[in-house]
């Protein structure tokens, strides 16, 4: 089993930056691909980001690409999002998820068997 606590979220201004954090606690977490993703109200979930298990190898959704990054510490079990320039439309909820294939990192959602909360994030214009 594994728990995942996002943080991090908050109101911002367009062009800003904030980073995420996802607390993991349980089993080793470099055992699981890592993935974030977000619901805009009113839209599906989406997926944003993902880290495989060592951290070697990303992947991201165009609409963040060269504005995000995604990265883990396995030491500290943790997964970040950095987001900078931030726009209206990354206005969502962001959650966390984890795959339990360390060489996975993929944007399908069945692929993640845990997820977090997730954490709020609003950009203002």
């Amino acid at each position: 089993q594994l728990v995942l606590v996002e943080s991090g979220g908050g109101l911002v201004q367009a062009g800003d930056s904030l980073r995420l954090s996802c607390a993991a606690s349980g089993r080793t977490f470099s055992s699981y691909g890592m993935g974030w993703f977000r619901q805009a109200p009113g839209k599906e979930r989406e997926f944003v980001a993902s880290i495989n298990g060592n951290g070697g190898a990303t992947y991201y959704a165009d609409s963040v690409k060269g504005r995000f990054t995604i990265s883990r510490d396995n030491a500290k079990k943790t997964v970040y999002l950095q987001m900078n320039t931030l726009k209206p439309e990354d206005t969502a909820v962001y959650y966390c998820a984890a795959d339990p294939n360390p060489l996975n990192y993929g944007l399908e959602e069945e692929m993640y068997d845990y997820w977090g909360q997730g954490t709020q994030v609003t950009v203002s214009s």
